[in-house]
């Protein structure tokens, strides 16, 4: 069952005096890259935090996100009275002033707040630790719904160029007729041909132009491809790969063609495979 990088997972974790909001959002990626957006006091223990994540998630590229409520009294910024009195009596000696004007200007002077370290508590630590893991579960949910609607794409992508691939089988005889035919026309007015070299030169240039093993071969990556999609994990870089081989066979026919109803239908595969390499790129 394939899932897509794409993906957003949320969970909270209400405390005595905080509320603690942690969001997962993932994109695609080759590999996993994470962003990290968490309050100063969970900075030492961000490694673990993407040790947990990249072993969740594999690939993409992910946002994490902590965000911090504080509903109780206390507050991790608290005013220096003696250095806010310096600043306004400073500024008095410079300027008249109306002194709550003073005060909004001396609050934003350097200094002015005094900001305490946030200790953190195993408990809250632990707590942080299985809610992150419940926003994985929550984006992975995400993913594998995304993954539902990727896949029932690619079963139609693929579907459809097993459609021309047949409808391509159904005009090579009357191709390789047609070749024939020009052929001969080319010749006709020759005078002196041999009869047995032309023959033998016709077959070859037949050969050439056959295309009974790309056939053969887009028909077992196709297989291919909706068996590797139908397989229990996930597998984008190698869906991605079968894509490509797909890809090289139906320009191999293309170019073998030489018969405008059969290039048309190898534009058309071309199309639909194309669509299939775009969304190939958000599987994980």
């Amino acid at each position: 069952m394939i899932q897509s990088m794409t993906g957003f997972g949320k969970s909270v974790l209400s405390l005595t005096d905080k509320h603690i909001s942690i969001e997962i959002k993932s994109l695609n990626s080759k590999s996993i890259d994470i962003n990290t957006r968490i309050p100063q006091a969970y900075r030492e223990k961000e490694l673990d935090f993407r040790k947990l994540i990249a072993e969740q998630l594999l690939r993409g590229k992910v946002d994490f996100s902590i965000f911090v409520e504080n509903t109780g009294t206390q507050t991790p910024s608290k005013i220096n009275p003696n250095i806010v009195k310096s600043y306004i009596e400073q500024m008095r000696a410079i300027v008249d002033g109306d002194l709550t004007e003073l005060l909004k200007m001396a609050v934003r002077m350097p200094d002015a707040l005094q900001t305490t370290t946030e200790s953190v508590s195993e408990e809250e630590l632990s707590a942080i630790f299985e809610h992150i893991s419940l926003a994985i579960t929550d984006l992975q949910s995400f993913r594998i719904q995304e993954g539902k609607v990727l896949e029932k794409d690619f079963v139609l992508r693929i579907s459809n160029i097993d459609s021309l691939l047949q409808e391509v089988q159904a005009l090579d005889s009357e191709r390789l007729a047609l070749i024939r035919e020009r052929l001969e026309k080319a010749v006709a007015d020759i005078q002196s041909v041999d009869a047995n070299r032309f023959e033998q030169e016709l077959i070859f240039y037949l050969e050439k132009l056959d295309i009974t093993e790309e056939k053969i071969r887009l028909k077992k990556h196709l297989d291919y491809f909706l068996e590797t999609l139908h397989s229990e994990d996930s597998n984008g870089r190698k869906l991605s790969f079968i894509a490509q081989e797909i890809g090289r066979e139906i320009n191999t026919l293309g170019s073998k063609a030489n018969f405008a109803p059969m290039q048309q239908l190898v534009v058309q595969m071309k199309d639909e495979l194309e669509k299939i390499k775009e969304q190939v790129l958000n599987v994980l």
